[in-house]
Formats: structure tokens, C-alpha cells, sequence
């Protein structure tokens, strides 16, 4: 679906407030309840918006630090990959994870509580039996910007 200006002014204007009511939406983006309802809606139907969240600040609840691991797998294989990938999904604490062409062949964003909880997240479940050979840990000190918006 080709995007054109107005299309990118309501996904800009709901990638900053999700909430945003219809009324206010289109007076926002400069345009009548009704049109902006039904653009909405393609850009929803064409996959464009694939959902609405609520953006939780993961310190207010206890998740004191993200972790970035640097994943090696056992193999290259594609049973090796769909195995780990099939793990990964299943572990609410892993937020992100990429599989990368590089040094590494993934990178996770992985929140916990604390440096013990990771320590134990890290030898249950980055180890073998998820088609893992090596995890280097990458801490960071501050986070300078976090955004879900996409430059549009």
C-alpha cells in the first residue's frame, strides 16, 4: 500500500499517542472524522499498523536492567535456527531478538529484575538444549534513547 503525507501524519500522530480518539485524530492530521476513520482502518487491514500497546516503564515495575547477549549457535542449520528462534519466543523476558549476519548469530535485549536474576535466566535457559554454544553479555550503563516510532 503506498503511503501518501496524510497517511504518515496519522501514523506519526499514533505512534506518539496510540490513543488517540478519531475527532482528535483528524483534527490533528487535518482532516474529517469520517475519511480519517476509514484510512485507519486501511492502513490496519494493509498490516501498516500491526497493533496498538501500552508502553510500560519497565523500572516502575520491578525490571531494573536490560541485557544484550550476544548469541553463537551450536550449528547453522535450519533445525538448529527454527529450534532456538521457537525458544526464544517463548521467554517473556527476552523483549528483542534478532538473528544477525556477523560475529554474532543473534543479539537479545533480555529485562530483569537484577544481575542475579540474569545469572539465572542466562544458565536455565541460554545453554545447550536452545542450540546455544556461546553468550557474551553486554551491560549497558545508560540509556541515552529509547523509541518504538519510526522515522516517517
Amino acid at each position: 500500500m503506498p503511503l501518501d503525507e496524510t497517511d504518515r501524519r496519522i501514523l506519526r500522530a499514533l505512534q506518539q499517542d496510540g490513543r488517540l480518539q478519531n475527532v482528535e485524530l483528524a483534527r490533528r492530521v487535518g482532516l474529517s472524522p469520517s475519511p480519517c476513520l476509514r484510512r485507519v482502518r486501511l492502513l490496519e487491514d494493509a498490516g501498516i499498523i500491526s497493533r496498538y500497546v501500552a508502553v510500560v516503564d519497565q523500572a516502575k515495575v520491578g525490571l531494573q536492567l536490560s541485557m544484550f547477549a550476544r548469541v553463537s549457535l551450536t550449528a547453522q542449520d535450519a533445525e538448529t535456527i527454527d529450534h532456538f528462534i521457537a525458544a526464544m519466543k517463548r521467554l517473556p523476558e527476552v523483549v528483542e531478538c534478532y538473528i544477525m549476519l556477523g560475529e554474532s548469530d543473534a543479539l537479545l535485549r533480555v529485562v530483569v529484575s537484577d544481575l542475579a536474576d540474569y545469572r539465572r535466566f542466562q544458565s536455565t535457559h541460554l545453554t545447550r538444549k536452545n542450540g546455544i554454544q556461546t553468550v557474551k553479555t553486554d551491560v549497558p550503563s545508560e540509556t541515552i534513547k529509547q523509541t518504538f516510532a519510526l522515522p516517517l
